[in-house]
């Protein structure tokens, strides 16, 4: 069992609360739990010693919403001022071209970006299936995001209405719900793990009200709770999706995810933007969880999500990066500042404290994916851990508090140390598992090829 000792932590951000900070303490690692926090910790028969004097540590950041394979369609032109249905419409031109390569690359680039700006859990809605392509494409991102080392909680994605049943996307990117469900039921039998500290566990994500049917909302609700997963979908993203509930269902979309039985605390929306006060009252009331994605967000154009609302309400809220198109970044650490700030513009300068963003994207993450290990550095819990050396030309000025200052200061959000399950995958700002300038290469010469295709 590999032993690793953090020594001499200048700072220790627990996130048992949001306020709790230890000071010059040393943490020891014994194979992917934390077994020991102490003062003094005996330096005796270890793998490793990191020298964390000047660092702070804090749990592993988790991103609760994303689309991997939209890290090769970034700042695309022709949509980089789109709003979010025009954006789709472009866009799935291209993504009709998904195949094992791009998933695979497009993977790797992702855990990349999340492993080096502290993030050590992601859940990704994987929901373009091609008809050209092969029917398991979610079982290449589970493999390659195993071989980046980072913790992943998929959701098999779905899309059943393409647009000649009057939905947004190409016939050929969708899939029957037949299909769907069969395929939903094979990746939860080979790949959901509800074991402690388990690496891989899966979600069903029906994408969006405009993407699928009632029938499938319902099915794949009643087929996650079978195998005792999570379910997540877009909603209430723009007034667009609005507009077209009301126009087919009658209903605004969260009334419509009611009327499905599809509330509670195994249930996660993405974004949440337009909420009624009854709706964000009704959120807290079934404890529903929330993927705030506030990058994506403003880069969109959709609006500010009335997140310190629906915390007072008691809904269970949590940060993501989401689509890699739509925020052109899978920066943790910036969605962490960016949540902080976004909710300032709408409500105040009180509306949320930089303590308060860390623990929405740690623990907060932990509670909305259910994982119980996480989210929180402490004996016992898992050994997801990173670490910031405070001693940076943008932290300096700031020695007052170290959490407002990861928040409100710094040149960059690249961290130096990120350890997930025991292992360390980030060693001084650098990737440890993956030669970083191959990816990049590969990543671009497919992004180029994916999009001539397109456009010529």
């Amino acid at each position: 069992m590999k032993k690793i000792l953090l020594k001499n932590l200048s700072y220790l951000a627990t996130m048992r609360n949001e306020t709790e900070l230890l000071t010059d303490v040393s943490v020891l690692i014994e194979g992917n739990r934390i077994t020991q926090i102490a003062k003094d910790i005996p330096a005796q028969e270890l793998d490793e010693i990191i020298d964390s004097r000047g660092f702070l540590a804090f749990p592993g950041m988790i991103n609760t919403h994303h689309h991997f394979y939209q890290s090769l369609t970034r700042g695309v032109p022709e949509v980089n001022n789109a709003e979010l249905f025009d954006w789709l419409v472009y866009l799935y031109e291209v993504w009709r071209g998904l195949d094992p390569e791009w998933v695979e690359t497009s993977t790797r680039v992702v855990a990349g970006e999340l492993l080096l700006t502290g993030c050590t859990l992601a859940s990704d809605m994987f929901y373009v299936f091609p008809e050209k392509a092969p029917k398991n494409l979610l079982d290449y991102e589970i493999e390659a995001a195993r071989e980046m080392g980072i913790r992943l909680h998929p959701c098999r994605g779905s899309m059943s209405r393409g647009r000649s049943k009057g939905g947004l996307p190409p016939d050929d990117v969708t899939q029957s719900e037949e299909e769907i469900l069969r395929d939903s039921q094979r990746v939860l039998e080979k790949y959901h793990d509800l074991s402690p500290f388990a690496m891989t566990r899966i979600a069903l994500g029906p994408c969006s009200p405009f993407s699928v049917t009632k029938e499938l909302m319902a099915e794949s609700l009643k087929l996650a709770r079978s195998y005792k997963a999570l379910s997540h979908t877009h909603l209430a993203e723009t007034r667009d999706e609005e507009k077209y509930c009301r126009e087919i269902y009658q209903l605004r979309p969260y009334p419509l995810m009611e009327s499905l039985g599809w509330v509670g605390p195994d249930v996660w929306f993405a974004h949440s933007i337009f909420l009624n006060q009854e709706e964000i009252h009704q959120m807290g009331e079934n404890r529903c969880g929330v993927a705030h994605c506030p990058t994506s967000n403003m880069r969109l154009g959709s609006g500010i999500a009335p997140i310190p609302e629906l915390i007072q309400a008691g809904a269970k809220v949590s940060l993501a990066v989401d689509g890699s198109a739509s925020n052109d970044s899978s920066d943790m650490w910036g969605e962490a500042r960016n949540a902080m700030l976004l909710a300032r513009v709408r409500n105040g300068a009180k509306a949320m404290s930089p303590h308060q963003a860390l623990y929405l994207a740690t623990r907060g993450g932990a509670e909305v994916l259910g994982w119980e290990e996480l989210g929180v550095i402490q004996e016992g819990k898992a050994a997801d851990l990173v670490l910031v050396n405070m001693n940076r030309l943008g932290f300096a000025g700031s020695p007052f508090d170290p959490v407002s200052a990861l928040l409100l200061c710094g040149d960059s959000h690249i961290v130096d140390y990120t350890i997930v399950n025991g292992e360390v995958l980030v060693r001084e700002g650098k990737l440890v598992r993956v030669d970083e300038q191959k990816l990049i290469e590969d990543a671009n010469r497919i992004a180029r090829k994916k999009l001539k295709a397109v456009t010529g």
